[in-house]
Order: C-alpha cells, then structure tokens, then sequence
C-alpha cells in the first residue's frame, strides 16, 4: 500500500537520515495488516455497517496530547485506508480545534467512504468550557460542525454528555430539534453519549421511540470496568445500536499511563499501573489486551480509539486482529478485582 500524500509530506519534513527509517517502520506495519480485514457492523438499526474499530477524533484537539496537525491528519488518512469508515469528533474536543483539523484532512475526501459523528452540547473558548443544551445553540452547532468539517450532512449527531444537561431539556427540546434536522435530512441519525450509564435509560423512556438511535458509552466497557453489558438486553429491546469509546480508559490502560488530569480515584489508578507492569513482566502488551477485548463483543457495533500518530492507527487495527489472550484476561481482571468497575465523575 503507498503512502498517502499527508505521509509523504511528514516524512520529507523529517531530516533525511531519519526518512528511510520511518518508510520502512510505515511499510512493517503495513505487510502485517494487508491481508487482514476489517469486521464491519451495524450500528442498531440505523443501516450503518461500521468498521468494528474507529476513530475518535479528540486527539486532534490536543486533548490528551500535543498536536502536530500534519500528523493528525496523516492518522485519519492511515485509517480510512486501512478499513476504518467511522469516525467520532465534536466541537468540545480542543473548543473546535478537532473538527478544524478533521475538516482539513477530510476535505478531498470522498463523502461515500466514510460515515461522521459529531455532538451538540458542550463548547468552549479560551480555555473556559461552556455548555449549551438549547434547541436554537444545537441547530446553530450542527450547521457550524458541517462548516468546519466541509461536508453538507452529518451521518450521526449526538447530545453529547447528557449528565452535565437539564434532562428534560435533552427529551424536551434538545432532541426534538435534531429529529426535526433527521426529517430533512440535514443528520441522518440521533444519539446521546455519556458517562454514566442509567442516564441512558431515562432520557430513551422519556422521549417516542426511535427518537434515540443509538448511545456513546466510555470506559465502560474495558479491562478495568464492563458496567455497559448490564444495558446491553435494554439498547437491543429498544433497537438502539451501541459505540463503545476509549479502550484504553482515557490512558489508564497503557504503557504511557494516564494523563496527569485524569479523574480516576488514586487506588484504581494505582492498580492500572500494577496491571501494566504484570503484562510488561509476561512479555505482553496491554494495549493489546484491551483493544482485543473491546472489539470481541459482537454486541457492540464499533469501539473508538484516537491518536494523531499514523504508526498508532496501524498497530491499533493489528492488535484488534490478533488472538485474545483469555488466561492474561483472566489474570488481569484478578488484579482489577478489588477495584473492579470503579468509575468516577466525568469533568
């Protein structure tokens, strides 16, 4: 597979002694992965096949890291061409730095290779964040997503972290309006995201049926917290397609370790670090551990990951492909054991 024209542009910018190197890591991670395929499915009942991996697109707002825009948009790139059709942003992310920066990578695009998310609700500037859950600010948010992202639809918009809104605001007036924008085809799905999870089931029981097509739930489907599947029997009774994001468990469960922001209290932080180290002693990864095990659900539709790092893309789609360890799961799920399923507040 060739390098795509951001990835050529990244490896001239490199010192000339550095690109070969970097070509030829690029072209490892390719031989692995070229005769792989992707799972792709449906997302509820919305007719969207998606890849069983996607892209989250908050790295492009510098949310968990700095950003070099070039490889941000080499990432989105790497991953449309190798069989990721999802892709997960809002203007929250880096206050409408991440849809800027998804805008400019899908720009020359085209619209039929992949389906977009995007969200109403929560904003900010300067540094100050902001949120807005009013009919008027989500129709205005969803024309302004559509400018930044250069596209003239959205596949699916979200009420994004319904637990900072008024829930009556979101059945009453939040949702309306973006089932009003549904029938004319402005988006062409609805959902809500949040962290926490029986939130999910009032607004669905509040709202007509079929309002709600389907919910982004975080962190809590991973190695550390499987909470989601108790509301797996009640999305599928009320045809609601599932997006399971960060497998990681915003950082917690890898070898970088978790940002220093990170809301998760200091035992369970504490036990993450333990269990990255006992898979660094068995000569595995817990990345991959994690990404496997996210994917494995066949209940879920797809499961987000976002980095800016192209290399990241490709080892993300490897690890999804290779085995599950079911004795590493198990051990690492006894060292979760005394803190299993703990969460926190989302911020």
């Amino acid at each position: 597979m060739p390098l795509n024209q951001h990835q050529i542009l990244v490896l001239k910018n490199e010192k000339k002694k550095e690109t070969f190197p970097e070509i030829k890591k690029y072209l490892n991670f390719v031989s692995i992965i070229k005769n792989q395929k992707m799972d792709y499915r449906e997302i509820g009942k919305t007719g969207m096949k998606v890849s069983n991996l996607s892209f989250g697109a908050s790295s492009l707002g510098g949310v968990f890291h700095s950003l070099k825009e070039d490889d941000g948009i080499a990432a989105v790139h790497t991953a449309m061409d190798n069989g990721i059709n999802f892709i997960d942003v809002s203007p929250y992310y880096g206050h409408y730095k991440a849809e800027t920066v998804l805008g400019k990578a899908l720009k020359n695009i085209e619209r039929s290779r992949y389906y977009l998310s995007t969200k109403v609700g929560r904003y900010g500037k300067d540094g100050i964040n902001t949120w807005d859950y009013t009919a008027r600010r989500a129709v205005e948010s969803v024309y302004e997503s559509m400018d930044r992202l250069h596209i003239d639809y959205i596949d699916l918009i979200n009420v994004h972290d319904i637990e900072f809104a008024d829930l009556e605001m979101v059945c009453k007036e939040t949702l309306p309006a973006l089932t009003e924008l549904r029938d004319k085809g402005i988006v062409k799905h609805v959902g809500i995201t949040n962290l926490t999870l029986h939130h999910f089931k009032y607004v669905i029981d509040h709202v007509p049926a079929g309002t709600v097509e389907s919910i982004l739930s975080f962190c809590h489907y991973c190695l550390n917290d499987d909470a989601l599947t108790d509301y797996l029997d009640y999305f599928e009774e009320q045809n609601i397609g599932v997006i399971n994001a960060s497998p990681f468990s915003m950082g917690l469960l890898t070898e970088r370790g978790a940002p220093a922001w990170h809301p998760a209290p200091t035992p369970l932080q504490d036990l993450c670090r333990k269990a990255v180290e006992y898979c660094r002693s068995k000569g595995k990864s817990i990345e991959q551990l994690a990404v496997k095990y996210a994917v494995s659900n066949l209940r879920i539709a797809t499961t987000l990951f976002s980095t800016t790092r192209p290399d990241a893309v490709l080892q993300n789609i490897r690890w999804a492909n290779e085995p599950l360890d079911k004795d590493l799961l198990c051990e690492i799920q006894a060292i979760f054991a005394p803190r299993f399923r703990d969460t926190w507040l989302n911020s």
